[in-house]
């Protein structure tokens, strides 16, 4: 990349020299960066400054890049930003199709988009069942003629339900499973790594952040360091998220006492029930934006609360008031969550702190 646009000052271009960890997603083949990009930020971003992104974070070092093809022009912007160096990286990409000629379908306007005649990793994505590998015309069957036509080269899956995704490791017909995967997480949902390893499959965490609940990112990597076979995948949308991650990736921090006390004290407030931002409920039948709504108590103390005072976020969070108690929401949520009730909580909590804290914005 030209030196000329600034990216990275001189010492740290230095730093920079020094290469990333790398990892196998398990039996696969598939040699990966630890950290990775995960690209579906980038949909938020001008195609220009995606590319800029994309680039910087190859010039730093990431090897693996994460989309799919429900992240609107996400794997475009890809092809654009890295299809010159095609065979230097490994990308992967996701389907939600429910047939075999749907995920035919995608997978070739990926490969499109994406400027490749190959993926390295398919993903199913967000199963909320293991796919049939014996149905002829089920989504399986469009991921093994993909591979037969040389268009993937490996097959995984990606999922928010842990009964799922034990099901799907143990049907041993994925390589890679993808799951949220944070210092928060259940013992349960922690477990999954261990599960992968023992079958031989590449574990992949997304969502290492809760959603963005937790805002350490020294201590969310020395997380990630106590699996020798897990690759975080973080959202970058910025240049200054893109610099912090490698400054972190390069310091390597491990788990020390300092580090093990923020994770304790996140821990112990965000324990128990809290929405996970994952949108199974979404959409709403009245317009709720529920995945972030139901969180809002933390969004307002664990990040800058002056951008949710603004009259578009209050008049989302006043949406709540038309919740009819449906509970569609409820029987999508993977974590047992009582949505309806926890919205009614979570707007009390908004409009207490916006009767406080908006004033502030106007001295």
């Amino acid at each position: 990349m030209d030196d000329q646009k600034g990216y990275f000052s001189m010492e740290e271009k230095k730093k920079i020299t020094t290469p990333l960890h790398t990892l196998p997603l398990g039996k696969s083949g598939l040699v990966v960066t630890k950290p990775a990009m995960g690209c579906l930020p980038i949909q938020r971003c001008t195609v220009e400054n995606a590319v800029a992104i994309l680039q910087a974070a190859y010039e730093g070092g990431i090897r693996y890049f994460d989309t799919a093809n429900a992240y609107t022009d996400s794997e475009m912007k890809i092809g654009l930003a890295l299809s010159d160096v095609r065979e230097e990286i490994v990308i992967s990409t996701k389907s939600a199709g429910k047939t075999k000629a749907t995920v035919l379908a995608h997978i070739e306007n990926s490969l499109r988009q994406l400027k490749t005649d190959y993926l390295d990793l398919f993903q199913f994505h967000q199963v909320g069942a293991v796919p049939d590998i014996d149905d002829p015309e089920g989504p399986f069957a469009g991921a093994l003629e993909a591979k037969r036509r040389g268009w993937v080269r490996h097959i995984g899956f990606t999922s928010h339900r842990v009964d799922v995704a034990e099901q799907c490791i143990a049907s041993g017909n994925f390589e890679t499973c993808q799951f949220p995967f944070s210092y928060i997480s259940a013992e349960r949902d922690l477990a999954l790594a261990e599960k992968c390893k023992a079958a031989g499959m590449g574990f992949i965490a997304m969502k290492g952040l809760a959603g963005g609940l937790l805002t350490n990112a020294r201590a969310c990597h020395a997380f990630m360091n106590q699996y020798d076979n897990v690759v975080p995948i973080w959202g970058i949308q910025t240049i200054g998220e893109l610099q912090q991650w490698l400054a972190v990736a390069k310091e390597d921090p491990h788990m020390d006492e300092e580090l093990s006390a923020v994770i304790a004290a996140d821990r112990k407030e965000l324990a128990g029930t809290f929405c996970r931002s994952c949108g199974y409920c979404m959409p709403c039948t009245v317009g709720i934006e529920i995945r972030n709504c139901a969180r809002m108590n933390m969004l307002l103390r664990r990040s800058p609360w002056q951008q949710y005072m603004t009259d578009e976020w209050y008049a989302k969070m006043q949406k709540i008031n038309d919740c009819v108690n449906c509970r569609i929401c409820v029987s999508k949520c993977p974590y047992g969550l009582d949505q309806p009730s926890l919205l009614k909580e979570m707007l009390r909590d908004y409009n207490e702190f916006y009767a406080t804290h908006r004033p502030l914005l106007d001295k």
